[in-house]
């Protein structure tokens, strides 16, 4: 498991606090003062480490491998997911999952970015990075699920829509423009949580909804930090003041109105607890799928455009 440097002494901690619960538990020694102070001293690091994160440390949280992906919250809060393959044109892209599944007794359409946990996962995945064929699968899914009024729930994180000359042969600018079409016409509810990183296009594709929600330790921007950095610096060095430009993190991109909501992580970070993770997301879906559900479709999409078009046109 990755552990990052400014998580060395917490990750310390915790594997002496697991000594001492086995000496107790092979020995039947009394450590529980022992244990409560480096409990105490464990939530002073986080507290410390996590309250006040700079951006740099926050982009290595949002790009995290050991972070939860699209599958991981499915697993914990869709009940009978089943996932639709293919986009009946070309291919089935691994980058993008999407499927139906159920919500508490709510039926939902699921649609998120996938990157994988090791070399040979990513690779399967592509890194998280769609081909067009991802983009009009999430099409495919996003007119069944209006077909049958069914709500949409996205979940994003990738660096960006996958940039190869066979993507750009297949048409990949067309592919994610087409998706904001289809978006800003669905007449069902469109609820978006960005859970890692959220890259240019590639984000947008998939997350032109009636509700957007942040986790708190993940990024969203035109352009990657570092691609940001190459254009303007020429190199990727620059890439923190990049990011501090573009104001990436949930707390700025709440501030300027971007995004509706900053969902809470667990201590630590939401690697450190899938279950909370997922359990917080729940919390914010059911919480606004609730208020979209009492609109009628002609109020839903009336809503939608003039949320984007007053979050755009403030910046001109």
């Amino acid at each position: 498991m990755l552990v990052l440097d400014f998580e060395k002494p917490l990750y310390e901690i915790e594997e002496r606090i697991n000594n001492l619960k086995e000496m107790a538990s092979s020995k039947g020694i009394d450590v529980l003062k022992e244990i409560e102070a480096l409990e105490k001293k464990k939530n002073e690091i986080i507290k410390s480490e996590f309250e006040n994160l700079t951006v740099d440390k926050i982009i290595k949280i949002a790009r995290h491998p050991n972070r939860p992906y699209t599958l991981d919250y499915v697993n914990q809060i869709v009940q009978d997911f089943t996932e639709v393959h293919g986009d009946r044109l070309f291919a089935d892209d691994k980058a993008i999952v999407c499927g139906f599944g159920y919500i508490d007794n709510q039926k939902v359409a699921v649609i998120g970015h996938q990157k994988g946990k090791n070399t040979k996962d990513n690779l399967y995945r592509n890194f998280g990075m769609a081909n067009p064929e991802g983009y009009r699968k999430t099409q495919r899914v996003m007119k069944l699920a209006e077909k049958f009024n069914i709500p949409i729930i996205t979940f994003v994180d990738t660096p960006g829509a996958y940039p190869g000359i066979g993507a750009e042969e297949r048409g990949q600018s067309e592919a994610i423009a087409r998706n904001l079409y289809v978006m800003f016409e669905t007449e069902v509810p469109i609820i978006v949580v960005v859970t890692g990183e959220g890259g240019s296009g590639g984000a947008l594709a998939i997350a032109s909804g009636d509700r957007i929600g942040m986790l708190e330790f993940s990024i969203y921007g035109v352009i990657s930090p570092e691609g940001c950095s190459s254009i303007l610096w020429r190199d990727t060095e620059h890439s923190v003041d990049a990011a501090e430009a573009m104001h990436v993190t949930s707390k700025d991109l709440y501030e300027l109105g971007i995004i509706d909501e900053i969902i809470q992580e667990p201590l630590g970070g939401a690697h450190r607890d899938y279950k909370q993770a997922a359990n917080n997301v729940k919390d914010f879906i059911v919480r606004n799928l609730k208020e979209l559900k009492s609109l009628n479709k002609k109020k839903l999409i009336e809503k939608r455009w003039k949320k984007w078009r007053e979050m755009t046109t403030q910046f001109l």
